[in-house]
């Protein structure tokens, strides 16, 4: 199979979709790497570097994506790359459609097969590949809390961890998963007062069970949330639906309410956001001020350190890459357990339901093609 590397073009996204290592694999296996020219640079990983490991670089993204079969990303394709997609290609990146109909309907009429890393799930029905990027992201969320709560970038001015006789600040991170946990684990170890809230009691035992106290847990409800957002200094928002939109926790006022100068991070944007007056950011211009409070709404946190996020991410795409190059997409999506909970588009079809009910589309089952 030919597999095609572009360089991403979202706002400051630094990543690359393989590593050099991860390129060799594919390489010695006897599939074809094509890496656009300067696609791994922000991500401190030269043309030559995959060169040495036997992949090909081609001078544009329309040679890329004009010769491979598979298309390799990290972030959903942005406009200008719509008319690079080819009829039946196989796409393999990070899509949140839920959250973006138009990408969708393109999608669709382009007669494209589309598997997004994040609603794929393991065999116990964990998402692996979303995992490495959930947890950069809830461990980067911290540090700009940290950032934006001092008083010259618009916050409270608060130390995070307080100071003899001086409280730290008090972090509320709503959503025990991947992202959430780190980021409640991160404030922590900064030493904030940090509070955890799921509505899943199990998720919140395990935190419990490992922290032994010092991560507070609160079951979720709509009073609980709308008293710990009220008292908080950090808010830090981590709610997923795997495929569906974010559900709206965080009210508009609610936010009206909160401490002049609090800060809101919303990991969860990508997916629509759990904060409802949150709105998709970028790394050139991360915050706005709305009622007094911070919010920081980048869609690609995990840009910021982007060559720990690569490494990260092709650690864990890898060996289904591997399997779809080397199989097809039919017998790697029967093969491996979980796979085909990625498909979200195929022959112009949507194959997620949650996807297709966030946009009100008809949803076809896989095993009813």
């Amino acid at each position: 199979m030919i597999i095609g590397v572009p360089k991403e073009l979202k706002p400051q996204e630094a990543r690359v979709s393989l590593t050099p290592e991860g390129g060799r694999e594919l390489v010695e296996a006897g599939h074809e790497v094509l890496i656009e020219a300067s696609a791994g640079e922000a991500s401190a990983v030269a043309d030559e570097d995959f060169m040495a490991a036997g992949a090909k670089i081609r001078p544009t993204a329309d040679d890329v994506f004009g010769e491979a079969d598979l298309i390799v990303k990290v972030k959903e394709p942005q406009p200008e790359e719509f008319q690079r997609l080819r009829p039946k290609q196989i796409l393999f990146t990070y899509l949140h459609l839920a959250a973006n109909e138009p990408l969708t309907r393109f999608l669709l009429e382009r007669e494209v097969t589309a598997i997004a890393y994040e609603t794929v799930r393991d065999a116990d029905g964990r998402l692996p590949l979303l995992a490495p990027m959930s947890e950069i992201a809830g461990r980067i969320a911290p540090h700009v809390s940290a950032t934006y709560l001092e008083r010259p970038r618009g916050g409270r001015g608060v130390l995070m961890g307080g100071a003899s006789g001086v409280s730290p600040a008090t972090v509320v991170v709503l959503g025990a998963g991947t992202a959430g946990t780190a980021a409640a684990s991160i404030a922590a170890g900064m030493e904030a007062d940090v509070v955890i809230v799921d509505s899943e009691l199990e998720r919140l035992r395990a935190v419990d069970r490992l922290w032994r106290g010092r991560i507070g847990t609160v079951m979720s409800s709509r009073m609980t949330v709308e008293r710990l957002v009220l008292d908080a200094d950090v808010v830090i928002g981590a709610v997923l639906v795997p495929g569906a939109r974010a559900p709206k926790l965080v009210t508009g006022e609610m936010v009206r309410q909160m401490r002049q100068g609090s800060v809101l991070v919303d990991i969860s944007i990508d997916q629509g956001g759990c904060i409802e007056t949150a709105k998709v950011t970028t790394h050139d211009d991360p915050v706005y001020l709305l009622h007094d409070v911070v919010h920081y709404c980048v869609g690609n946190m995990p840009g910021a350190v982007p060559r720990t996020a690569t490494y990260a991410l092709t650690n864990a795409t890898l060996p289904y890459l591997m399997v779809l190059a080397a199989r097809g997409l039919t017998n790697a999506l029967a093969e491996v357990p979980g796979f085909a909970s990625g498909l979200n588009v195929h022959r112009s079809q949507v194959t997620n339901q949650p996807v297709a009910e966030a946009l009100g589309l008809s949803y076809s089952p896989i095993a009813s093609e």
